[in-house]
This record gives structure tokens, sequence and C-alpha cells, in this order.
């Protein structure tokens, strides 16, 4: 499995959303966070005075997939968060050692190996049950 983490501009979020979705992505959290690179900041002014704005507002996505989801989640996230300019954000991608459901204290991996939706659910009742 890897988790990529994504840094876009906060108007390209339903963009990127949409075209995971597409893609067959289930889930994704967004956070929102302020940051800079080569971008910077600006300046802007205030009842006269000017103030440096050093942090720009950014959305941080975070995605847990499959491995061989990979190429196309990078894909979706650049063609969708792309304008052309400078500040479009980064992707970042590493290993996820594990995944656990909370409400079935059952690791993810397991759900991937089963063929079909009436297995899974067996899977699951017989074997992920809540204690």
């Amino acid at each position: 499995m890897k988790l990529v983490t994504a840094i876009i501009k906060p108007f390209k979020l339903d963009d990127v959303r949409e075209a995971l979705s597409e893609i067959g992505v289930a889930g994704v959290t967004a956070t929102e966070v302020k940051g800079f690179g080569r971008q910077k900041g600006h300046t802007e002014l205030y009842r006269g005075a000017e103030y440096v704005v050093d942090f720009l507002p950014k959305v941080k996505l975070e995605i847990a997939i499959d491995s061989s989801l990979l190429d196309s989640v990078i894909e979706a996230i650049i063609k969708a968060a792309n304008t052309g300019k400078i500040g479009d954000g980064k992707i970042f991608v590493s290993s996820l050692e594990q995944s656990v459901r909370i409400r079935t204290d059952c690791s993810l991996s397991t759900y991937k190996k089963i063929p079909n939706r009436r297995e899974l659910w067996k899977t699951i009742y017989l074997n992920c049950s809540m204690h």
C-alpha cells in the first residue's frame, strides 16, 4: 500500500476529488494548511500598512491506496490540480505498512484478498468482528 500526500491550491480541491473518484479512489482526507515554497509569499495592504504574508493557504490531501493505483492517482492529481502557474503544489509518496479499520478492528489488506462481496462480508463477520 502507498500513502499519497498532495499539497494543492484550495480552489482545485473539487476538481481533484472528482478526478480521483473517476479512477476508483474511495476515500480522501483533506486538511486546510498553510505553507510556502518557491512561490514565497506576497504583500498585502491593511488600513494603510503593508504586511508580508509568508504562508499561503493550501489544501493537503492524504490518500491511502493499493500500489497498483499509484501511477493513475498521480496522473489524476497532476491533471486536475495543474494551473500552469507557480504554487500548483507537490505530490509525495510513501510506503504504508498497515491500515486498520477502527470499527471492525480488521486490516484493510484482508479485504483486498476477497474475490466477491458475499465472501467479503462473510470474512468480516467471522474474522474481523468486534470483540
